[in-house]
């Protein structure tokens, strides 16, 4: 990394911390119910048209069926908007009803907060299905994780309790005093950046030059025609106009971020110039990706009444970040050592001028995107503001791994720190077993049950992942989807299996997946992956809130030091990463030794 990487990460990391702190304070009396009278009565209204009893407390399965049977209920909505698109209104372009196959992938998608797009926005959704089912569950799916987090925070602060929060509360009560408002104040900041906001039409508009270009040919089933070698087959084309889609981005765009939701409204995300015009704008999105998942981090050492162990957290997540970032951007910088501009002796100039700036735009250049692009696969977003297809197989192995680790890093709104004080009892699970002690974790002892829970919660998402891309790679339907045949082609069916089962949504997009095979396949990976670790996680909540407080002793485990911090990071990679390593030897490792050795 050059000096103005490191000054671009040294900024990003303490901007976040000094927004991350005061939000935390905020977060706690959500999470606390510790919320000003007047707004007591501005929930209550909503309270009531629900027939809900925000004090009254839910048992474990209780609340998890609540995240259940609400999520479900958002899939039929989703669904049925899209079914019905044709005939609703705000529907500019007369979008046709969108396929069967890829409605119910997207509204799996958007619920699960993963917002996988096998679809191009502007060319396949309305106004109306952008605003009222994608945008919507934006935020219900964000105030899903956060209220599933409040509950396990209870779960270790509770003693000889029954219950373990109300879901309805906690999900209106995020959605009402966290999300809805900063969403408002983030979109008119990008609307003074650049981003549209609007109802028009779209608009054609006359090109300065002619651009001739490469049209891929297509068969009946809209698929790509391969040559006898596997490669597309194209037809040149030329054209002197071009259409500008128009729409409500600034608003969809502001919790696609804050929400680590990542569904763009345009086809290109974040790299389209509508939705991330700047460079200010580029760097306040990745701040606003990390923000509630890093205030979280303090709001759990506030609640358990030692900030200490929310610093701990967080300290293990910037350690494993910041490598991250660095490898990244050092691949990206060194470029593809096969390209040589001058022209000479490979063994004379093996670096490709510039560094590797395909898939990349130039107003942000290699160190923002590739900051973006750790960014965005540990928390759980998705967004992109580059093609990452296009990234080098090393700098592509990252944002993999990142999301392999189970999104831990910072993660998503929620998920994030639910799946990090997982790795955390199982740290403390380990580390019981070395000195022959009962572990505990914050005054809770761990037992058989949550030892149960913390094994499903972790093992469920590398099983649906490996199980899906062997399916993928072993059916005909999945390889057909290939655009690039070899050890890249199997990385683009792993990323899409990964970013599915982690709830990420970004892709290696040379990955043809909208067709019937992959909106299923990935649609019930984005639901396991999902809610097979949130029910596990509330099982746990409801079993540690049963138990009574133990008192520290000169036994108990610091869970708060530079110790617990670096087993916990190591229980992080060995546990949560080794399940993928022989996969990685066959995508990204493989590829770099090709490049290499050619």
């Amino acid at each position: 990394m050059n000096a103005l990487a490191w000054m671009n990460l040294a900024l990003f990391l303490g901007v976040l911390i000094a927004l991350a702190w005061p939000l935390a304070k905020g977060l706690s009396a959500v999470a606390s119910g510790r919320l000003p009278s007047w707004m007591h009565k501005v929930e209550g209204v909503f309270y009531r048209l629900a027939g809900v009893d925000p004090d009254e407390g839910m048992h474990w399965k209780t609340y998890a069926l609540g995240v259940l049977l609400f999520n479900f209920l958002g899939v039929l909505v989703v669904y049925a908007l899209q079914r019905l698109q044709a005939v609703l209104p705000l529907n500019p372009q007369a979008m046709p009803a969108v396929t069967p196959d890829s409605a119910f992938n997207t509204a799996i998608s958007f619920v699960t907060n993963t917002n996988w797009q096998g679809y191009g926005g502007e060319s396949t959704m309305s106004y109306l299905v952008q605003m009222l089912a994608l945008t919507v569950q934006n935020f219900l799916s964000a105030a899903t994780a956060i209220a599933v987090v409040f509950a396990l925070v209870r779960g270790f602060t509770g003693k000889l309790a029954t219950h373990v929060g109300n879901f309805w509360a906690d999900l209106t009560r995020v959605t009402l005093w966290v999300l809805l408002p900063i969403s408002l104040v983030f979109a008119l900041f990008l609307v003074g950046q650049g981003v549209i906001q609007n109802f028009d039409a779209y608009k054609d508009v006359t090109t300065l030059e002619v651009n001739h270009y490469q049209n891929p040919k297509v068969d009946a089933a809209g698929q790509p025609i391969k040559d006898a070698q596997g490669n597309p087959v194209t037809e040149p084309a030329q054209t002197a106009t071009q259409q500008l889609a128009m729409g409500p981005v600034a608003s969809q765009e502001a919790i696609k971020m804050l929400g680590t939701n990542g569904g763009g409204f345009f086809n290109a995300n974040s790299a389209h110039p509508y939705e991330n015009p700047t460079a200010l704008a580029n760097f306040v999105q990745m701040l606003s990706i990390f923000l509630i998942p890093a205030a979280l981090c303090f709001m759990f050492g506030q609640l358990v009444g030692d900030s200490r162990q929310g610093v701990a957290i967080l300290a293990a997540m910037v350690i494993m970040f910041v490598p991250a970032v660095i490898v990244t951007t050092g691949a990206e910088q060194a470029g593809n050592p096969l390209l040589n501009s001058l022209g000479v002796d490979q063994a004379q100039s093996a670096t490709q001028p510039g560094g590797n700036m395909e898939g990349k735009e130039t107003r942000f250049g290699i160190n923002a995107t590739s900051l973006f692009v750790v960014v965005t696969t540990s928390a759980s977003c998705g967004a992109v503001n580059a093609m990452h297809d296009s990234l080098t197989p090393v700098g592509g192995m990252v944002p993999l791994i990142m999301m392999q680790l189970g999104e831990v890093v910072f993660g998503g709104v929620g998920s994030g720190l639910y799946g990090m004080l997982v790795f955390a009892i199982l740290a403390v699970f380990i580390a019981g077993l070395m000195i022959g002690r009962t572990p505990e974790y914050l005054g809770k002892k761990i037992e058989k049950f949550e030892m149960k829970m913390v094994s499903i919660a972790i093992l469920v998402t590398p099983l649906v992942v490996l199980v899906g891309t062997a399916v993928a790679v072993l059916s005909a339907d999945g390889k057909a989807g290939i655009a690039n045949p070899g050890a890249h082609g199997f990385s683009e069916i792993l990323y899409a299996l990964t970013s599915s089962g982690n709830n990420n949504g970004s892709a290696f997009a040379g990955l043809s997946a909208n067709t019937p095979f992959y909106n299923v396949l990935l649609g019930i990976v984005m639901w396991l992956g999902r809610f097979g670790v949130i029910v596990p996680v509330l099982a746990m909540a409801g079993s540690l809130a049963a138990k009574k407080r133990i008192p520290v002793s000169s036994g108990t485990l610091p869970t708060h030091n530079p110790l617990f911090v670096a087993l916990l990071i190591g229980a992080v990679l060995l546990v949560g990463l080794l399940n993928y390593v022989p996969a990685l030897a066959l995508g990204p490792i493989v590829e770099q030794l090709q490049l290499l050795k050619a």
